[in-house]
C-alpha cells in the first residue's frame, strides 16, 4: 500500500468518524489521554534542529518549539529567485493542514510548488499536531499545554526571519481545521496577516453541531475532547476567545476569502462521508459571513452547490483565492 493510499484511507476514516458523530451514532467523549506528554521545552526561542533539502527550493525543517514543548516538522518552499537575490526579504504565505493530516498535505495534494514558482513569496507549511487544530490547548488549565498558535504565529516567523530572510508581510490560508486556524489567527492577532482564506473551515465553533465535530476530531486521536478548550458550556468564555465568529471584529482591515460547499444537499454522492461533513459545515459558514456583514467587514465569499470535504474542491478554491492573497502579500 502506498503512502498516498494510506493517507487517503486515514482521511476517509477520519471523515467517517466525524460523520458518525453528526448522525448521532455517538463518538466517545471519554477517550484515553495522550500516550505521551510533550517533550521538555527547549531554551527560550524556537530553533531549527534539523533540515533536509528535497530540491533546490523545498526544505523540510525540524523546529524545536518551546510553545508546544516538542520538535515539529515544517515544510518551506522558497521562491525561484531566492538564491539570486541574497539581500532581499520576502513575504510569507502560510498554508495550514486539515484534520488528521500533516505538514506535507499541500505539496502532496496540490501543485502549489509549481503554481507559486514564479511568485516572490516564501511558502511555509507547519505541523498543527495530530488533530490539525492549530490552537493553544487548554488541558484543564495546565501551564504545559501545547500552544500551536504561538508556534505558528510567533516562533516560526522568528525562525523564518533569521534563516530565510522572511519579511513582515504575511498571509494565511487553510483547509478544514486549517481554515479555522487561518481565520482564528487573523482575528486573534489583528494586523499580523494582510489576508486570510478558509476553504471549508470551522468558522463558528459554538454553532449548533460544531462542538460535536471538534470533539470527534480530538477523540479520533485518542485525546480527551475537554483538553481542547474545555467544556463548550462551562468554559464558554474560552471557546469564544477561540471562535473566529466571536472574534470577527478583529478581522477588520484583513482581506478575506471564505468558501464552503453545500455537500450532500447538492447531490454529491461520489464521496458520501465528505459530502455529509461538508454539508454539516454549511450553516455555520453562513452564520460567520452574516456576522461579518453585521460588523461591516468585507469578504470575498464563494458558497457553492454540492462539493465534499476534500482536496479536489480545495485545490480549485485556493487558485480562486490566489489573486486576493497575492494582493495582500504585495505581489503584482
Amino acid at each position: 500500500m502506498t503512502r498516498t493510499t494510506r493517507m487517503a484511507r486515514r482521511r476517509r476514516c477520519a471523515a467517517l468518524a466525524v460523520t458518525t458523530a453528526l448522525l448521532g451514532a455517538g463518538v466517545g467523549l471519554s477517550a484515553p489521554p495522550a500516550t505521551a506528554a510533550p517533550a521538555a521545552a527547549v531554551a527560550a526561542g524556537a530553533t531549527i534542529v534539523a533540515e533536509k533539502w528535497l530540491d533546490t527550493r523545498t526544505v523540510d525543517l525540524t523546529v524545536a518549539s518551546p510553545a508546544v514543548g516538542a520538535s515539529l516538522p515544517v515544510r518551506v518552499v522558497l521562491p525561484t529567485k531566492y538564491a539570486a537575490q541574497p539581500d532581499r526579504t520576502w513575504p510569507v504565505l502560510y498554508l495550514l493542514q486539515g484534520a488528521h493530516d500533516d505538514y506535507t498535505s499541500w505539496t502532496r495534494e496540490t501543485d502549489v510548488v509549481d503554481f507559486l514558482a514564479g511568485q516572490d513569496v516564501i511558502t511555509v507549511m507547519p505541523s498543527s499536531g495530530p488533530t490539525g487544530i492549530p490552537t493553544d490547548w487548554w488541558n484543564y488549565g495546565s501551564a504545559d499545554a501545547p500552544d500551536y498558535e504561538a508556534f505558528q504565529v510567533d516562533e516560526l516567523m522568528g525562525v523564518l526571519q533569521q534563516k530565510f530572510r522572511a519579511g513582515t508581510k504575511r498571509a494565511v490560508a487553510g483547509v478544514s481545521t486549517g481554515g479555522y486556524g487561518a481565520l482564528a489567527f487573523a482575528a486573534r492577532h489583528p494586523g499580523t496577516f494582510t489576508a486570510a482564506a478558509s476553504y471549508s473551515g470551522i468558522l463558528d465553533t459554538t454553532a449548533f453541531g460544531m462542538p460535536t465535530v471538534l470533539n470527534a476530531i480530538v477523540a479520533r486521536e485518542q485525546l480527551l475532547p475537554l483538553t481542547l478548550w474545555g467544556s463548550p458550556l462551562l468554559n464558554r468564555d474560552n471557546w469564544n476567545r477561540h471562535n473566529p465568529s466571536a472574534q470577527a471584529a478583529g478581522l477588520k482591515g484583513t482581506s478575506l476569502y471564505i468558501s464552503q460547499g453545500s455537500g450532500l444537499a447538492g447531490g454529491d454522492f461520489d464521496n458520501l462521508e465528505g459530502a455529509v461533513l461538508e454539508g454539516a459545515l454549511w450553516s455555520q459558514a453562513h452564520r460567520f459571513t452574516d456576522r461579518l456583514d453585521a460588523l461591516g467587514v468585507p469578504a470575498q465569499v464563494h458558497f457553492y452547490n454540492g462539493g465534499a470535504h476534500a482536496w479536489p474542491y480545495w485545490r480549485q478554491e485556493f487558485k480562486a483565492s490566489w489573486p486576493m492573497l497575492a494582493a495582500g502579500l504585495g505581489l503584482s
